[in-house]
């Protein structure tokens, strides 16, 4: 997937070890490195690229803003794992378990500081204004979903609204902003920023699902974390939804109350099994797949039109 990329990507990640030193706080570029050389899948930054050459760009820049969504996606996954108390991150102990939490926030900040830094050297307001909207927009999310949590009414309206925040929004301004450094006209940059809002919510979408029915390796985290964590995913929506009385007994003890018991996460696949919720969800993820696609039936015809619609294939089958 990434081969038509792959000079760019090896750009990115010289510029991502460049940018993540420290002379003055060696901690920094240990968890930074922990995180960033642990295997991810830099979907994010490719979004970038693919954007900015698909409009023949062929200057530096792209590089700059690749490196800045990498950099914005690694400090909330900083922040996030201390939030969700969290152990594991692409199949390696979180940093805040490697450290501490105090470590991970600063961290994270000090990232957050490195890509508005790389923002500004590509001299356009433009591109600062996408940039620090999805950051705040980000951490909006977060907070929604914190106040959401364990809450056994919260409704797919509100779930749509956290995963706007917290995934989609980084995924719709990477994109966006690869048009706009290539001076794309006005309606490929709204194009391009709909593709990478449908993709944001598949991915999030999808992950939520693997939660459920994935594994381990698969995932980079443990299976059943969001169960244990009491998070309300869409299938848990769409399962309690559903619930008969007992059903509802079950998830108001386990997400509500917190009282889990071992078996509890069997029950909890078997409950979502029952209520046909995975299906549902699956569909909805293939759903948003089919509308990032079609986000991009506007846009001129290339390798890099169809490593993006790749990409939307890849992310909704690792569920199907």
């Amino acid at each position: 997937m990434a081969a038509v990329l792959r000079d760019d990507l090896t750009a990115v990640d010289r510029l991502i070890r460049a940018r993540m030193a420290s002379e003055n706080a060696p901690r920094i570029p240990e968890v930074t490195a922990h995180l960033v050389e642990a295997g991810g899948k830099r979907l994010r930054p490719m979004l970038t690229l693919a954007a900015a050459r698909l409009f023949g760009y062929d200057g530096l820049f792209h590089i700059h803003l690749a490196a800045t969504v990498e950099f914005i996606h690694t400090a909330t996954l900083l922040h996030d794992d201390v939030v969700d108390e969290s152990a594991q991150r692409r199949g390696k102990p979180t940093a805040n378990l490697m450290w501490d939490n105090k470590s991970s926030v600063l961290v994270g900040d000090y990232l957050f500081s490195r890509s508005f830094q790389l923002m500004v050297e590509t001299g356009s307001l433009t591109v600062l204004d996408i940039l620090a909207n999805a950051s705040a927009t980000i951490a909006e999310g977060e907070v929604l979903q914190l106040s959401a949590a364990q809450d056994l009414g919260t409704t797919e309206a509100v779930y749509m609204r956290v995963i706007q925040g917290k995934t989609a929004a980084l995924f719709a301004a990477a994109t966006e902003v690869g048009g706009v450094i290539a001076k794309a006209d006005e309606g490929s940059v709204n194009a391009l920023r709909e593709y990478g809002n449908a993709l944001g919510v598949c991915f999030q979408i999808v992950d939520d699902l693997l939660d459920y029915g994935g594994s381990t390796a698969r995932l980079g985290k443990n299976v059943g974390d969001d169960f244990r964590e009491r998070k309300l995913t869409m299938p848990v929506i769409k399962a309690i939804a559903k619930a008969d009385p007992k059903g509802r007994d079950f998830w108001h003890r386990v997400i509500t109350e917190g009282h889990q018991e071992d078996g509890d996460l069997e029950t909890a696949m078997r409950l979502l099994t029952k209520t046909n919720a995975m299906q549902d969800t699956r569909a909805a993820a293939m759903d948003w797949a089919g509308k990032a696609r079609r986000a991009l039936d506007g846009l001129p015809e290339s390798d890099l039109k169809r490593l993006l619609n790749d990409m939307a294939d890849f992310v909704v089958h690792r569920v199907v």
